[in-house]
């Protein structure tokens, strides 16, 4: 996959990583002009979903919201869902990362949810922001992942996925009994800079 990389402004004797990735509609510049909001000590990388959906735009999966609710295609988010695998993976051998953290902004968090939930060993944590945790994906995620950090913030005024998706996976994630820091806010579908200095903090205070 093509992407954007800010290498650590600050260099540590431990190499992490914040891999966040762009919601539905958007690309890899999207959340990469946040860096400048992220702790300096973090490789900062941030990939293009795979399928284009035309003018520098692009997607995880397409989805369709034309019935009221979103309709998804489940092959090619199953399909984005190994090649995200594969990526991380791929990044931790090239910049011989120690702990990498995986992120996204709404389809981003989704894909997040998912391969992180699945897979809690491949990552360290996870950065889940206004999005939602599949339905159809829940049968194959982990039992407990009792090591597995997790951020996750959404508006309570989201008008595109509702606040009752974070809230619904609040329940679903202390069930799994990761290390969750649970965020809401006054605000819409968005990443606001209330957002951005909590999950700095939160960066920040990994070990």
């Amino acid at each position: 996959m093509e992407y954007l990389i800010q290498e650590p402004l600050v260099k540590t004797a431990k190499k992490k990583a914040l891999i966040l990735m762009h919601g539905v509609g958007s690309n890899e510049k999207d959340l990469f002009s946040l860096v400048s909001y992220l702790p300096k000590d973090y490789y900062i990388i941030c990939p293009q979903g795979h399928f284009a959906l035309g003018g520098g735009r692009y997607a995880w999966y397409n989805v369709d919201f034309s019935s009221g609710k979103p309709v998804y295609s489940m092959q090619q988010e199953k399909e984005s869902r190994e090649l995200i695998r594969q990526f991380v993976g791929e990044m931790k051998a090239k910049y011989q990362l120690d702990e990498v953290y995986l992120g996204g902004f709404s389809q981003g968090g989704i894909m997040s949810y998912t391969v992180g939930l699945s897979d809690p060993k491949l990552v360290k944590g996870i950065v889940i922001l206004s999005s939602r945790l599949l339905e159809e994906v829940k049968p194959l995620l982990a039992k407990q992942a009792p090591a597995l950090q997790v951020f996750v913030s959404h508006g309570t005024q989201d008008g595109t996925l509702g606040i009752h998706y974070a809230r619904e996976a609040k329940l679903f994630l202390e069930g799994m009994q990761v290390n969750l820091s649970y965020h809401e806010y006054a605000m819409g579908h968005q990443i606001n800079q209330q957002v951005l200095a909590d999950l700095n903090k939160w960066l920040s205070a990994q070990e």
